[in-house]
């Protein structure tokens, strides 16, 4: 299994790179996203997930700038009904950031608007994919800092972990608090979240 391909970038698409790797081409495709990244450069290296195609067993290489992208693949390929073709769409619309913000602020309208998602999937990918990223299983438990107020949230959840409070409960409640206040500064995450701990 290939994790990761490294060389001279030979060919450059929006929808495919060639990594030229000691005079073998590889061909991946990718997102926009990886595109944007890989843009002006003479050398790349890119994270491989390797599909398969179930109507056609074909095997097809996904390349990806980061491997933050590629866990987000991983993940919204988990989805049910979710392929490999739909998650490029999904992160081509979206950043990172945009993604997990829409995902955990619960925003249907967000992922609806992508070509292909239609209401059901995007409230599938939203009631699956949730607590997997508040979780951690995948993309990692400090997604819920990454936000504008990610400085703000982090501070207040060491304040709080200080006073004797749990982690999974610090992160529940700061969740909650950031989904209905995105720009809350510390004080007030803290005084909210020690009437909901």
């Amino acid at each position: 299994m290939i994790d990761y391909i490294s060389g001279k970038l030979a060919t450059l698409t929006p929808t495919m790179a060639v990594i030229d790797n000691q005079g073998i081409g590889y061909a991946v495709e990718i997102s926009l996203q990886t595109y944007d990244a890989l843009g002006g450069k003479t050398s790349a290296t890119v994270y491989v997930q390797r599909q398969v195609n179930p109507r056609d067993s074909a095997e097809v290489d996904y390349g990806f700038a980061t491997q933050e992208e590629r866990d987000l693949f991983r993940q919204i390929t988990s989805v049910s009904g979710m392929g490999a073709a739909s998650a490029r769409m999904v992160l081509s619309s979206l950043s990172a950031e945009e993604l997990r913000n829409a995902i955990l602020g619960e925003d249907v309208n967000r992922l609806k608007g992508i070509k292909g998602i239609g209401l059901k999937t995007a409230q599938r990918m939203i009631l699956e994919l949730k607590d997997k990223l508040v979780k951690g299983s995948g993309v990692g438990v400090d997604v819920l800092f990454q936000t504008d107020s990610g400085a703000a949230a982090e501070e207040a959840s060491t304040a709080l972990q200080m006073l004797g409070f749990s982690k999974p409960n610090i992160n529940k409640a700061v969740q909650a608090i950031l989904k209905g206040n995105p720009h809350a500064s510390v004080e007030e995450i803290i005084k909210e979240a020690l009437k909901r701990l």
